[in-house]
């Protein structure tokens, strides 16, 4: 034992060597390998957990924990941090009703609002809470002016101590909720949160302790509005701890040292927090993980009940799968397009094409659904309707909006303000083809949408639509986008559409039309030639080495967006390497609108060469071989000429300005002046042309931008 300890220690110091967050998850580390204490008495112990989101068989672990505590001698109180009421058809069939029902069994005392229990409506929300034998806590969320459940809490332990709660709930459900759900009610944001917060804390004075109870995480998408439990933390005085959630990370600290705790999702781990009666202070506090902890039986058995009664409902094989349906966040759904999103929007499109009534014609149909509405992978294999389910647990139904060409594209622009940064709103699509260039910056305006947290673009500089169901794209015309209910009234990111002229509710649920679909089109099997990977509609331009302000970023960017060049990898574009005669051959060609894709056993830039052959820009010659400084400027001196561009070099041609202009060769002389006096081409910096150097790829991005600019 004395070894095992040793050893651990000895892990524990080098890890805390790289950094702070890496020791909080040695500190959570440390706490799997050891048992809880022998002996708690004079201790008051709060077990917490958090967005357990229907993970109901858990309950019965934290209830055990609970039970051993109290037979060592501690005092326990239980407390959750929000997302109780969503995740699993579990708790969702129920509108969230069941998971009051089995936070009762296990005798919670405290609780605050997660975003998802607004899933329902406040309604519901209210109806459910009803049945809580617990107290309800949530400061930040007011009706007429006042706070929908009382904001803070004195709890008195027997031992006489005060702890002094208080619950807070994300600002970002006024945007994560259907607005339609939650009328009427306003969630306070950054300055107003920290001020409600404050006065919480102020209310408190006579507690000994005081602990937030935090629905706000630490997701770097909300770092920007100030609403993570971290920014409450730093702009607020005398909150002893925050237990967290929203953001289902795994922590015992902020990555600052912030003191705030959270335990991941599902019940990954039951928080702990020790605090000694006598000092009235908190002594310890750790994770504990659930996998191996022993169950109450009586809560286990409440659990029993309600999986078994939805099981027998839901745990029907209606399909099967020979792919995987991405169901990851990050790299995933939030982020790009995926087999998953292309299969739900298939089906949106097909539930309402078959109903007719559109005003539009059909090519003039497309679908949007959110990629934080997809909350599951669907794994290969037997398919169940409570695999869907899960996947789509909200009990949205499909909607249509018409809008503009022109709303469309702001709603595009503003779902991936973020990108590659995971947002919820990300959109998952059928018939939009665009290109997202995550290079450039999201301009936004000034103020958010009404009642939302986020911000329209005041221009539209990142996504650029190509073509609508394989034909032009028209700011003017009106697209008839098939969404969901949600989405249709402003939620998350798409108030273009809670703006739009004209809208209606189909009332098919989104799960169920897209079983239907499988069921009815696809034959019962969602197929590995269809939906192995996605269908390609979205293409983002995102390459790790390519650094912001650099010199050549607008060139690549023109090169990129206008389907010039592509990256050497799906995450490179190596702008420092070198390029061949037969890229730009190929490159030229594209500009000039010839499809360059290869034929069946012919090489990728064959149709490049082909066409530069017969339009006597090159002789196709040594097509793989590094393409010098001064071929370049000749094959595009070439091509102007070929554009009948006028290639006349006017008198301050400032070629001979360069130390080495006499190195030019001869036959490149006449292509490197008119490159030089249209500032096509310029020095290197040190007052050099390298006219015999390999041309970079940055440098070819660059040169091609500049072409087309006189061109133009």
């Amino acid at each position: 034992m004395k070894k095992t300890k040793k050893m651990l220690s000895l892990l524990l110091a080098m890890i805390m060597t790289i950094s702070l967050s890496v020791n909080v998850m040695a500190d959570f580390e440390a706490k799997k390998v050891e048992k809880l204490a022998d002996d708690y008495t004079g201790k008051t112990v709060i077990l917490h957990s958090n967005d357990v989101h229907g993970a109901l068989e858990g309950y019965a672990c934290i209830a055990a924990l609970k039970s051993e505590l109290e037979s060592k001698g501690a005092e326990v109180i239980l407390v959750d941090a929000g997302d109780f009421s969503q995740g699993t058809p579990y708790v969702s069939t129920t509108k969230g009703a069941d998971a009051i029902t089995m936070m009762n069994a296990v005798g919670y005392d405290v609780v605050t609002l997660g975003n998802h229990e607004f899933d329902f409506g406040y309604a519901q929300l209210k109806e459910n809470l009803s049945k809580f034998t617990g107290k309800v806590l949530c400061a930040d969320v007011q009706e007429n002016g006042k706070a929908i459940y009382d904001g803070h809490y004195l709890y008195t332990a027997k031992s006489g101590m005060k702890i002094g709660f208080f619950g807070l709930e994300t600002p970002e459900t006024q945007t994560k909720v259907n607005p339609a759900l939650i009328q009427g009610i306003k969630f306070l944001t950054k300055g107003d949160l920290y001020k409600c917060a404050q006065a919480e804390i102020d209310a408190l004075k006579d507690a000994d302790l005081v602990i937030c109870l935090a629905h706000l995480g630490v997701d770097d998408e909300s770092a920007p509005d100030g609403h993570r439990s971290v920014d409450l933390y730093a702009n607020t005085k005398g909150i002893d701890l925050i237990i967290d959630g929203h953001s289902h990370t795994v922590m015992t600290a902020g990555e600052n040292g912030e003191s705030v705790q959270s335990t991941g999702t599902k019940f990954e781990n039951v928080g702990v927090v020790v605090i000694d009666n006598a000092t009235k202070a908190i002594e310890d506090r750790f994770l504990v993980p659930t996998e191996g902890l022993a169950k109450d039986e009586a809560v286990a058995a409440e659990a029993k009940k309600i999986i078994d009664r939805v099981d027998a409902e839901y745990n029907v094989v209606f399909a099967k799968s020979e792919v995987e349906l991405n169901g990851a966040k990050a790299p995933g759904n939030r982020t790009e397009e995926t087999n998953n999103g292309d299969l739900i929007t298939d089906a949106l499109v097909w539930s309402v094409l078959k109903e007719g009534a559109l005003t539009v014609d059909d090519d003039h149909v497309v679908a949007i659904t959110n990629g934080g509405g997809i909350r599951a992978a669907i794994k290969v294999g037997d398919v169940t309707k409570k695999d869907l389910n899960t996947v789509l647990p909200f009990g949205n139904t499909i909607a249509v909006v018409y809008v503009t060409g022109a709303e469309l594209l702001e709603a595009l622009e503003a779902s991936t303000y973020s990108t590659p940064g995971a947002v919820g709103g990300y959109p998952q699509t059928k018939g939009i083809q665009f290109t997202l260039n995550t290079h450039r910056a999201y301009d936004k305006n000034e103020q958010t949408y009404p009642d939302s947290t986020y911000y329209g673009p005041k221009t539209i500089q990142r996504v650029k639509i190509e073509s609508i169901n394989g034909k032009p794209f028209s700011p003017t015309d009106t697209y008839a986008v098939v969404t969901n209910n949600f989405c249709a009234a402003g939620g998350d990111t798409y108030y273009a559409f809670k703006a739009a002229s004209a809208q209606f509710d189909t009332g098919i649920v989104m799960d169920e039309a897209v079983m239907a679909y499988v069921e009815e089109v696809l034959d019962g099997v969602i197929s590995a030639e269809k939906y192995a990977k996605s269908r390609g509609d979205q293409t983002q331009i995102c390459f790790a080495d390519l650094k912001e302000g650099a010199w050549y970023l607008d060139g690549v960017n023109y090169a990129l967006e206008n389907k010039i060049m592509n990256g050497v990898s799906e995450k490179s574009f190596d702008p420092n390497g070198t390029t061949t005669r037969g890229m730009i051959m190929t490159m030229l060609a594209r500009m000039e609108g010839v499809d360059t894709t290869p034929a069946e056993g012919e090489t990728w830039y064959a149709k490049g060469v082909q066409w530069a052959v017969e339009s006597e820009i090159s002789d196709g010659t040594n097509p793989t071989a590094q393409i010098s400084r001064q071929e370049l400027a000749t094959m595009l001196y070439r091509y102007a000429q070929f554009k009948k561009v006028d290639v006349s070099v006017g008198e301050d041609t400032n070629i001979l300005s360069y130390d080495d202009a006499f190195s030019i060769s001869e036959w490149a002389m006449p292509a490197m002046q008119w490159a030089c006096g249209a500032e096509i081409i310029n020095g290197m910096g040190d007052g050099t042309l390298n006219p015999t150097g390999s041309a970079t790829r940055a440098q070819v991005a660059k040169m091609l931008m500049a072409y087309q600019g006189i061109a133009a």
